[in-house]
């Protein structure tokens, strides 16, 4: 059997047993057969809630949430063998890459912030943007984009997966006639990210009334939160939604200036011919942020509302990474973001003062996953080949 496989093999043993192990645990029975899948909601997010999310079109069986989770670390979805899923959303830093900007394949910068996928089954629309509206929609974008992954079409990707015999078994062992296609590459994927969640961090038991979970500071940091930060009005938490994102988009004033912002939004709105995943790989169009899938001018500059959950594991922030710690987040929106003619007119001076901060950036550490914080202290971090192969080594 070939390294990788054993490799896989392994990783498929360790998360039968993970699943299997990790309390509290919620079992049920995929809606298409196949293994009963066991998978751990963590404290914080309702097991209900998680439920909703799975589609019915692309059911979850222990065999399938393996298979993505083999196609997410094979570095041969890649055009050149070297980057694989995880290598921007790495297990090891939180599912990010701790870059400001994230590298595919042949060394291609792109625009923008690796988001953590961290909980992002719970997100309707995906990417900085929100060009997409499902995961398996989602993971077929840096499959199929020159500055990601950088295959050149669904064709080469299903040709190179099919030439692989250990693939050929486990896709139809999983998807029976549909066999090897982009669209059950996706569906896999996307079924192994639906177990990536994010709770049990120290502001959960708190909020569930273990009053000592959190320092007196980080209470005194969750009522600056709620109140005079006002940052609960777009990070936004509530029992039913626990995610503190109200998972829109707002123009907070980082990234271009108002006058490059206008030009912009005159250019794109005469342009034609370019795919929203080339607008948000393309140096300044990427700025435009919604605004290049909306065409809304009220959209210029307006990125999605990250989740705050495991922010201190996350860094660097915003979507073009360009604050580096939790103390420089909070003093940018402390003044007010930057100003820009597309603002968002929550963003005024929030008059915090120096010990405030410090209290706020505390809360913010009380959002870490006791699960997630282990898990990066564990795993080893993702790397590069560097050496590219040659396709017709397959």
């Amino acid at each position: 059997m070939p390294e990788f496989f054993r490799s896989s093999k392994l990783a498929f043993n360790v998360l039968l047993v993970v699943l299997a192990v990790l309390s509290p645990i919620h079992a049920f029975q995929a809606r298409s057969g196949g293994t009963k899948v066991r998978v751990q909601v963590p404290l914080g997010i309702s097991e209900s809630l998680w439920r909703r999310r799975i589609p019915r079109d692309n059911p979850l069986s222990t065999e399938k949430i393996a298979l993505g989770q083999a196609l997410y670390f094979d570095k041969r979805l890649s055009i050149d063998g070297t980057v694989s899923c995880a290598t921007c959303h790495d297990p090891a830093l939180a599912f990010t890459d701790s870059r400001p900007i994230a590298v595919g394949g042949r060394d291609q910068r792109g625009t923008r912030n690796a988001p953590t996928i961290l909980n992002a089954v719970f997100s309707e629309i995906l990417f900085w943007d929100g060009r997409s509206r499902s995961l398996e929609d989602q993971a077929k974008h840096p499959l199929l984009s020159s500055f990601e992954m950088g295959m050149t079409s669904d064709k080469e990707l299903v040709t190179r997966l099919s030439a692989i015999p250990e693939y050929q078994r486990r896709f139809k062992l999983v998807f029976k006639s549909e066999g090897v296609t982009i669209d059950t590459i996706a569906k896999a994927i996307a079924a192994y990210e639906r177990t990536l969640l994010s709770g049990n961090s120290p502001f959960d038991r708190f909020i569930t009334g273990q009053k000592a979970a959190i320092s007196d500071a980080q209470k005194r940091g969750w009522e600056l939160f709620k109140g005079k930060a006002r940052c609960i009005e777009c990070h936004k938490y509530s029992p039913e939604s626990p995610f503190f994102t109200d998972f829109e988009f707002h123009n907070t004033g980082a990234g271009a200036g108002n006058t490059a912002l206008d030009e912009l939004v005159k250019m794109l709105s005469s342009s034609t011919g370019s795919s929203r995943t080339e607008l948000a790989h393309s140096a300044g169009f990427s700025e435009l942020g919604r605004f290049a899938v909306s065409l809304k001018p009220a959209d210029a500059g307006a990125f999605k509302t990250p989740t705050l959950r495991d922010l201190e594991l996350t860094s660097p922030y915003m979507h073009d990474g360009s604050l580096r710690t939790l103390i420089d987040v909070v003093h940018f929106y402390n003044r007010g973001g930057n100003a820009n003619r597309y603002l968002d007119k929550r963003m005024q001076p929030l008059q915090l003062t120096d010990v405030e901060v410090n209290e706020l950036v505390q809360f913010l550490r009380a959002l870490t996953s006791d699960d997630v914080l282990r898990q990066c202290q564990t795993t080893t971090p993702q790397t590069r080949a560097a050496v590219p192969f040659k396709p017709s080594s397959f």
